[in-house]
């Protein structure tokens, strides 16, 4: 099943243990400082999303397509992007400490002194 969501623009996302946005089609939405604390965004697709200052700690974002996504501070650490495709994503002063970047497609990324890994 294929959840469509367009044009969300909203910072009162929650996501708690167990709750899915597998499959969504996210792109264009406004997920800035959204709480997706261990969300489950698989093979969700996050094009041209803000995601700036996002929480996804420990989130499973494997598969998912973040292409041109905005990734600005967000918080990555733990994260599964095991096969994403984050070409031209902005991932300056983003946390990605501990995140699996295995088989992820990362042509174009945008990444600054502040970016760890």
């Amino acid at each position: 099943m294929t959840v469509e969501i367009k044009n969300l623009q909203s910072k009162v996302i929650h996501t708690h243990c167990g709750d899915t946005l597998r499959n969504a089609d996210l792109r264009n939405a406004n997920l800035r400082d959204a709480d997706l604390y261990s969300a489950d965004l698989r093979d969700a697709i996050l094009r041209d999303a803000d995601l700036s200052g996002a929480k996804l700690r420990d989130a499973d974002l494997s598969g998912a397509k973040l292409c041109d996504a905005d990734l600005r501070g967000a918080d990555l650490r733990g994260a599964d992007l095991l096969g994403a495709d984050l070409r031209g994503a902005d991932l300056s002063s983003a946390d990605l400490f501990g995140a699996n970047l295995r088989d992820a497609i990362l042509y174009g990324i945008k990444v600054n002194d502040k970016t760890t890994f």
